[in-house]
């Protein structure tokens, strides 16, 4: 198994890409779940499978050999190819429209092929494809980012900042308007288009988000990661888990894989 992260250094990328990663691995499993994790990515996938049998909440895809993922508010099911390269690019939420001329939330709960919105992307995977070293990888979409060059509004960098943070989720709407600069229905807007949930909705989920997070890093009881993550109680905090991701904190706590949000299958071997 090999693994690799890249987290941008200039201002340029920082304010596009929030990180890029690799995968590679033969299967020592049959199947990986992955539960929410809000963020935005395209994956681009060298694996000796080019279409991956997928299933989001209740929605059968086939995964193709480059597609965008929004936020999602239910788990993917992968059935995933005994040799598996996978390159994933973690976009800033608010990017995507200026990089696709899409926002975001097209592509919530919804995972799209990526040349059937952009043809000229065939020959990006192309040139990708034909390199087997992840920097080489990173420098070839690093400049082909750069070169895309999008202008942004200050409360825009803000917003991106929130979403990617994993903490800032008790404040009030009101609140957390004036911190990023807007009236509380524009916000709504701005939120909405980078994940397809309002602004209140989005505050729950990053709590959610936060449990997560405090489950894979800590050795929190249950009790201490809903009080952290400022749910109202227990009940509250187990019905919004299970809501996203279709278990509940505990089946979680006991199942969840090396990678946060990610779960495994007919485990093998996993080193």
């Amino acid at each position: 198994m090999n693994n690799n992260v890249y987290i941008p250094q200039t201002t340029h990328l920082k304010n596009v890409v929030h990180s890029i990663w690799q995968t590679e691995r033969f299967a020592v499993f049959h199947r990986e779940q992955i539960i929410p994790k809000g963020i935005v990515e395209i994956i681009f996938n060298f694996s000796d499978s080019l279409l991956i049998p997928a299933l989001l909440g209740s929605k059968p895809f086939h995964l193709s050999s480059c597609f965008i993922n929004g936020f999602n508010t239910a788990p993917i099911e992968l059935q995933l190819p005994k040799q598996q390269v996978f390159f994933g690019v973690q976009f800033q939420p608010l990017a995507v429209k200026k990089i696709f001329g899409i926002p975001a939330c097209e592509f919530s709960d919804n995972a799209v092929d990526l040349f059937l919105l952009d043809s000229a992307l065939r020959a990006l995977w192309h040139q990708l494809a034909e390199q087997n070293n992840f920097d080489k990888r990173v420098s070839i979409f690093c400049a082909w980012i750069e070169r895309k060059s999008p202008d942004w509004q200050p409360q825009e960098k803000l917003i991106n900042n929130f979403l990617c943070a994993v903490n800032q989720h008790d404040a009030p709407v009101t609140e957390l308007a004036n911190s990023l600069c807007y009236s509380p229905r524009h916000l709504s807007r701005k939120i909405f288009e980078a994940t397809g949930m309002n602004t209140e909705e989005i505050l729950l989920y990053k709590k959610y988000l936060h449990a997560v997070h405090l489950i894979h890093y800590t050795g929190l009881s249950l009790t201490e990661i809903a009080y952290q993550s400022h749910f109202s109680d227990q009940s509250h905090f187990i019905k919004s888990f299970k809501a996203y991701t279709k278990m509940t904190p505990g089946e979680y706590k006991r199942n969840k894989g090396y990678m946060k949000g990610h779960l495994y299958e007919h485990v093998e071997n996993v080193r």
